[in-house]
């Protein structure tokens, strides 16, 4: 059945896959949370705990490419998936801060080692006129699995571990569509290239593309910083806890709505184009929210305006590193996408949490770090693509 499956058809079971790992994290983060909270377990060993996803990710990054040209993107798809599923359904077995922090270890390995290999062929094999909006319907796919996942939390009322099988069920069901596909190969025509040794691919690649890097770096921290610092500052400054939820749901909404048009955007004006568009309309968007101060509608406005600019930061930064990055060298930029969002993920808690605590407005705050990665992109150069050989 492999052999009758379209290019159009196989974009689509990737997306659907990546669907559902986003549902999976989405649900992962607060019920673990919610689950701790209840168990007593402190606040600070919570949020240690939830930093396993990208820790994992990062760990699994520099082994994943070699895997990838060897046996291709079929066999790195069906070890991810199974290292997710098989995790999930592991943690009602067993309950303890430790075993949980190793599974979810064990699913940011998994989970990068999902989105490295459909990123990459995505990336690979859209046309140049069509790469903006396919990347962006990726985004958008994962996004919505993402907003989806909060929603089966309150499952645990009936069983602790019912959402955790729901999840791992969801995901072997999406699992098992990547066996009617084809298995394929990244472009390796270049042999010399892809035979460098894997720290000269990276230094090559991040000339070629380091400033695409900026935007998945400045979305990871946006990410992570709002979900877990801002409704600390918000509750400081006298917004109610309901609306703290909402404000943060306007943001992912807001980035949903603008995925695709600002992906279409991109193939007609060019990448870097809306990228700075989004940038230095998102730094004035959170800037206009910490003007509001505890003003709830005000702040929600801001938000949201910001999350349909910036929300789509991560995947235009992948369409814009495939427009830089030659071919061979397209499964080093995928995975440094990745590691970068990582990186970004790791640090927004971490220093957000000291601006909150040194009574710095948060979204002025937030405004700056945009501003600042809008100013770095704006004037960053890269080695030209035509001078590969």
């Amino acid at each position: 059945m492999a052999a009758t499956i379209s290019g159009r058809t196989r974009f689509w079971i990737l997306v659907i896959i990546v669907s559902i790992s986003g549902f999976s994290q989405g649900m992962l983060l607060p019920l673990i949370s919610v689950i701790f909270e209840q168990d007593g377990i402190s606040s600070t060993l919570n949020g240690l705990n939830a930093t396993a996803l990208y820790i994992g990710t990062l760990l699994i990054s520099p082994f994943m490419e070699a895997p990838l040209r060897r046996f291709g993107y079929k066999p790195v798809i069906v070890v991810g998936g199974l290292t997710v599923f098989l995790a999930l359904l592991l943690f009602p077995l067993y309950k303890s801060v430790s075993f949980w922090f190793f599974l979810r270890l064990l699913i940011g390995m998994g989970d990068n080692a999902l989105h490295f290999a459909t990123q990459t062929w995505i990336t690979s094999t859209s046309p140049q006129a069509r790469l903006g909006r396919n990347i962006a319907v990726y985004g958008l796919m994962f996004s919505a699995g993402f907003a989806v996942g909060p929603l089966f939390v309150p499952l645990i009322g009936i069983f602790e571990g019912l959402p955790f099988i729901i999840s791992g069920v969801l995901c072997l069901a999406a699992w098992s569509l990547v066996f009617f596909l084809n298995n394929d190969y990244p472009d390796a025509a270049q042999e010399k290239l892809a035979a460098m040794p894997f720290h000269k691919r990276l230094l090559e690649t991040m000339k070629y593309a380091w400033v695409a890097f900026i935007p998945p770096f400045g979305y990871g921290f946006l990410e992570s910083s709002l979900n877990a610092i801002y409704p600390v500052y918000a509750l400081r400054t006298g917004i109610d806890v309901g609306m703290v939820s909402v404000i943060l749901a306007s943001f992912s909404v807001g980035a949903i709505l603008s995925q695709i048009p600002l992906g279409m955007l991109s193939d007609r004006i060019g990448r870097r184009n809306v990228l700075l568009l989004a940038m230095i309309g998102g730094a004035g968007a959170f800037f206009g929210g910490g003007l509001a101060g505890s003003s709830e509608w005000g702040v929600l406005a801001g938000v949201m305006i910001a999350g349909m600019l910036v929300g789509s930061t991560f995947t235009l930064g992948i369409a814009y590193m495939t427009d830089l990055t030659p071919k061979p060298f397209l499964p080093m930029g995928n995975l440094l996408c990745g590691i970068f969002f990582s990186i970004g993920s790791l640090a927004g808690p971490i220093l957000g949490g000291i601006i909150v605590e040194s009574s710095t407005g948060y979204l002025t705050f937030i405004s700056l770090f945009v501003a600042a990665l809008f100013a770095i992109f704006l004037f960053g150069k890269t080695k030209p693509k035509q001078t590969a050989v």
